[in-house]
C-alpha cells in the first residue's frame, strides 16, 4: 500500500538570505489551522526563520517580529489568517497553555511554536517541524535545515519538496506557474513560463493510493494495471525516445513524489475546427504501424533498475469490460443486469479475448487518442506526432491503440476516413511484415473496439454518477455508435446477441443526468 511517512526536506542555508528564501518556500505550504514547530539549539536561527516567515505572510518586509521569549505569545494579522508566534521555553507544565488563552488564539490561525516539546501532547499530530542547525565550520552564519512533515502535512511537504527539486534541477525555479486544464485522471499539469518566454510543463503525478479491494483482495487499479506512480511514465518515455519517437524530453523528475518537468509540445493537435485532419491522422497511424512492426522490449531501464511493462491480460480486459454492466447499465442504460446474464456476458468476453491475448503483443500505449496526440510541424515524418499520457502502457494487442485513435470518444471520425486510415495502417504493416494478415487484424480491431467502447461507457457513467462530472455524458452517443459498429463484425455475433437480449435499450434514447 502506498503511504506517506514523515518525509524530510533538507536545505543548506549559507546566509540569512537563504534562510529567508526557505521561509518563503514554507509560506506556500501553510495556512489557517496549521502548526509549524521550530527546533534547534540557541542561536540556530529559529527566530530569524520565524520572522522571515511572518514578514512574508503579512506582506510587511519591515515588520519587527521580535522573539516572544518574554511575552510567550505574539499575534500578527495577515490578509488571510492570524499568525501566532509562541515561545514556550518558560512554560513548566502544559496546563499553563489554557491560562495563556492558547485555544482561543490558535483557532483559525497559523501557529509557529518554539520549544514545542514544553506543550506535551497538546501539539502532537499534524504538523510541520523545522529543525535548524549551526555549521560554524562552513561560516559564522551558515545553517542547515531539516523540515519534516507529520500526519496530513506529510503529503504537502512531499509535494513541495518534489516541485522544488525538479524545478531547481531543471533550471525552471524562476518560471511563472499556471494551472492547466486536467483530464479524468488524478494527474495535474502546470504551464511553466520563463521571463524569456520559454515554456515547459510541470507534471504532478503523486503516488496513487490503493483503492478498496474489488476482486481477490486487489483494487481496480492493480487489476487493470494502471500506473500507481510516475516510474512507468519515465521508463516508457525514455523507451519511446529511444525508438526515435517524439515523447517529451524529461528535464528533471522526482520518482518518489511524482513531479517532473517536461518538454513543452505546444497546443497544435491533430483535430481542426472541421474534425480530424487527415494528414495528421495518417502520420499517427503510420507511427503505430512502425511501432507494431518492431520487436520491442518488455523490460525497460530506469534509475539503475528496470521497469517491467505489465501484460494487458485477461483480468485487466475483463474488469474494464465489466464497467458497462456495473456502471453504465444501471445509471444510464436503465437496466439492472441479473446475475445469470452477467455471467453469460463475462463468459462471452472470455471466449473472445483468450485467443487474441495469446497472439503476439506490442506496446499498447492505451490512451492514444486526440487529446494526447500533438502536432509538431517542425519535425519530420512520424516524429511530427507528439506523444503524451502513456504511463498506463501495457503489452497488448496492436489493434487496441489503432481503435483508440480511429474510434475517439471525443471526436467524430467519419467512417470513410476510418476505413482509409485502416488501409494505410495495413499497407504499412504488410510492407514491414509480409506475414501480416488484415482479416485477423480486422477481427481484433472490432473486438478491441467493442471492449474499449464498453469500458468507456462504464467510465463515463462512473464519472457522472460517482465523481460529479456530467460533461462526459455528451460523448455517450458517439461511443454507443462505435459499439454498435463493432458488434456488427461476424466474430462478435455472440456478444451482439447478448446485447440484443439483455440490454436492448442500450441503443435507445438516453436518460440524461446524474440521477438517471
Amino acid at each position: 500500500m502506498n503511504s506517506v511517512i514523515a518525509p524530510v526536506w533538507r536545505a543548506e542555508l549559507p546566509n540569512e538570505a537563504a534562510t529567508q528564501g526557505l521561509a518563503r518556500e514554507v509560506a506556500a505550504l501553510v495556512g489557517a489551522d496549521d502548526l509549524v514547530t521550530l527546533s534547534g539549539e540557541l542561536g540556530a536561527g529559529k527566530t530569524t526563520f520565524a520572522r522571515a516567515l511572518i514578514r512574508f505572510l503579512t506582506g510587511d518586509p519591515e515588520l519587527e517580529a521580535p522573539s516572544p521569549t518574554f511575552t510567550l505569545m505574539q499575534i500578527y494579522d495577515s490578509t488571510a489568517f492570524p499568525i501566532v508566534h509562541a515561545d514556550l521555553y518558560r512554560v513548566k507544565d502544559p496546563s499553563e497553555l489554557a491560562e495563556l488563552g492558547w485555544d482561543e488564539a490558535a483557532e483559525g490561525a497559523l501557529v509557529l511554536v518554539e520549544w514545542a516539546e514544553r506543550a506535551g501532547s497538546a501539539l502532537t499530530g499534524d504538523r510541520l517541524d523545522v529543525r535548524l542547525f549551526t555549521d560554524t565550520r562552513r561560516g559564522p552564519d551558515y545553517r542547515r535545515a531539516e523540515i519534516t512533515g507529520h500526519g496530513a502535512m506529510a503529503q504537502r511537504l512531499l509535494s513541495k519538496r518534489g516541485a522544488h527539486s525538479v524545478l531547481e534541477r531543471s533550471g525552471w525555479t524562476e518560471a511563472e506557474r499556471q494551472h492547466m486544464q486536467g483530464d479524468a485522471s488524478s494527474r495535474v499539469y502546470e504551464l511553466l513560463t520563463k521571463p524569456s518566454g520559454e515554456k515547459a510543463i510541470l507534471m504532478i503525478s503523486p503516488p496513487r493510493p490503493d483503492g478498496p479491494p474489488v476482486r481477490g483482495g486487489r483494487p481496480y487499479s492493480a487489476i487493470a494495471h494502471l500506473a500507481e506512480n510516475i516510474r512507468p511514465f519515465v521508463a516508457v518515455d525514455a523507451a519511446l525516445r529511444a525508438e526515435n519517437l517524439s515523447a517529451p524530453e524529461i528535464y528533471a523528475a522526482d520518482l518518489e513524489t511524482g513531479f517532473a518537468v517536461l518538454e513543452y509540445f505546444g497546443t497544435e493537435g491533430v483535430v481542426g475546427p472541421d474534425g480530424p485532419i487527415a494528414e495528421r491522422y495518417a502520420q499517427a497511424v503510420a507511427l503505430l504501424a512502425q511501432l507494431h512492426a518492431r520487436e520491442l522490449p518488455g523490460e525497460l531501464p530506469i534509475d539503475g533498475g528496470t521497469y517491467k511493462i505489465p501484460p494487458y491480460d485477461l483480468d485487466a480486459m475483463m474488469i474494464e469490460a465489466d464497467l458497462l454492466p456495473e456502471w453504465y447499465a444501471p445509471h444510464l442504460g436503465g437496466r439492472l443486469i441479473a446475475s445469470g446474464a452477467r455471467a453469460q456476458y463475462e463468459n462471452i468476453w472470455r471466449s473472445l479475448l483468450t485467443p487474441l491475448l495469446a497472439e503476439r503483443t506490442s506496446w499498447t500505449l492505451r490512451d492514444f487518442h486526440s487529446p494526447n496526440v500533438l502536432w509538431l510541424a517542425e519535425r519530420e515524418g512520424v516524429r511530427r506526432v507528439g506523444l503524451l499520457d502513456f504511463q498506463d502502457c501495457v503489452l497488448g494487442p496492436a489493434a487496441y491503440d489503432v481503435v483508440s485513435l480511429l474510434q475517439d470518444a471525443r471526436v467524430d471520425v467519419p467512417d470513410d476516413l476510418e476505413l482509409k486510415l485502416l488501409g494505410h495502417y495495413a499497407r504499412a504493416r504488410k510492407q514491414a511484415q509480409p506475414e501480416f494478415d488484415m482479416a485477423s487484424f480486422a477481427a481484433a480491431y472490432a473486438l478491441m473496439g467493442a471492449q474499449r467502447s464498453s469500458k468507456i461507457l462504464g467510465i463515463f457513467a462512473r464519472l457522472d454518477k460517482r465523481d460529479g462530472k456530467p460533461h462526459y455524458l455528451a460523448h455517450i452517443p458517439r461511443v454507443k455508435n462505435y459499439l454498435r459498429k463493432n458488434l456488427g463484425h461476424p466474430a462478435l455475433a455472440d456478444l451482439k446477441n447478448w446485447f440484443d437480449a439483455a440490454m436492448p435499450q442500450i441503443f435507445a434514447n438516453e436518460t440524461q443526468g446524474a440521477s438517471s
